[in-house]
This record gives C-alpha cells, structure tokens and sequence, in this order.
C-alpha cells in the first residue's frame, strides 16, 4: 500500500529515484512510469516533475543511484605507490561493480541506452581512468584501452546477439529461412564441446566469460604497458 499523506516522508529528488530502483527490482524496467511511481509514492504524478524533468531524466537518476553503489576504491589512495598493482585494482572493482548491477537485472539495459554523461557517470569513468594512469599507462594508451574494455567498466561484456531482457523468441517464420546446422561445422564443434565440459547447462557460463575477457585484456593491457606502446600518429 501507497503511504498516507500523513506518514509519507517529505518527496526528494533521492526520494523519487530510490523508489523508482526499488519498482524496477521488483517488476522490471518496463513497470517504471511515472504513474505506478507516483502510486508507489502516494502522490500525484505531477508532484514527480519537481523532481526529475522527464523519464529519461528519472533513467539517469536510477543509474546514479546505482552507481552510488559501486566502489572504485580509495580516493585519497596513491595509485603510483605500486605501479605493479594496477591489473589487479582494476579488476577488484570491475568484478565488484558487476556484482552490484547484476543485483539490479534492469540496470544493464538501462546503460545501454544512456546518451547523457551524468557526473556520476563522470566520475566513475574518471575513477577508472586513473587506475590505469596511476599505473603508469601514458594517457594515449589509456585512451585506446577504455574504448577496448567499453562496456566492461560497467560491469557486462558486449555480447552479440544476447538479449540481457530474456525477451521470448517470435513464433512466425522468418522470411530470411531457418538455418541448417551442417553449414556450420565450426559452431557445431564449439558447442559439442561446450556440452562435453559442462552437461545439463543451457548457455554459456557468463560469469566466467566475463572473466575470462577481463584477465585477457588487462594482460594484453599490461605487455602494451611494458613495451612502451603508443599510437601511430596520423
């Protein structure tokens, strides 16, 4: 039930995001509108617009919320005290920012479609950033390795052709033809093997392949390092 006009606590801007976090958790990002919110608050949906503008302005306040959640390390921290040790802070905090957005299943879809940079956006790209840099990466290798890790910083690998929202298959036929699996020995091979190494499973094992990918970039990462690599100029 909605609080009473008399219990509910004064509305905020955290308020209002915290609530709409909590409604996405529960039922999903497509339950998120301003009128379950509002419901959801005990007020009417106009009192929302105090507080956020629009609803993409209500997306990248959850993502904030979110991220308020991520723990990039100790600022007052110096990175450059053991230039060595930056695989391993930049793999502590990706792995703990992706146990909190998969505790938010909604959250990587919502990433995914943000065109805004918050400045909690900002700050935790910039938390990242001087991982790398404290570690000693010049900034033109840093450039090129937060375009590599993309995503990854966010907690998720980039998959092709994954839908993260488990979205049902369509029933009618596809005008493009069904595929016939002996074209594709190698995939067959893959997945035959797959099968062998892990029976009963139904996909692959996400977790490790984000980690996998992680520890293989940031060794790639630390040789380019070592070998004192730049980009060619222009």
């Amino acid at each position: 039930m909605p609080p009473s006009p008399r219990t509910r606590p004064p509305l905020h801007r955290v308020t209002v995001l915290d609530a709409a976090v909590e409604l996405a958790d529960a039922e999903g990002i497509e339950a998120v509108s301003m009128r379950r919110l509002a419901e959801r608050l005990g007020v009417v949906p106009m009192a929302l617009y105090k507080h956020v503008s629009d609803k993409e302005d209500l997306l990248d306040g959850m993502i904030d919320r979110v991220i308020a959640q991520f723990q990039p390390g100790d600022p007052s921290a110096d990175p450059s005290a053991d230039p060595s040790a930056w695989p391993d802070a930049v793999r502590r905090v990706l792995l703990s920012t992706r146990e909190v957005v998969q505790r938010h299943p909604w959250a990587r879809r919502v990433i995914e479609t943000r065109t805004h940079r918050t400045p909690a956006v900002l700050a935790y790209m910039e938390a990242v950033t001087q991982l790398f840099l404290g570690g000693g990466l010049s900034p033109d290798l840093t450039h090129h390795v937060m375009h590599v890790l993309g995503n990854r910083i966010w907690g998720f690998s980039p998959e092709l052709f994954n839908d993260p929202g488990g979205r049902p298959a369509s029933d009618r036929p596809r005008t493009s033809g069904q595929p016939v699996p002996s074209d594709f020995p190698g995939i067959l091979a893959i997945a035959a093997d797959a099968s062998a190494r892990r029976p009963g499973a139904t996909g692959c094992d996400e977790e490790f392949e984000f980690r996998f990918a992680l520890d293989l970039l940031l060794d790639g990462i630390a040789r380019l390092h070592a070998s004192e690599w730049a980009s060619p100029p222009l």
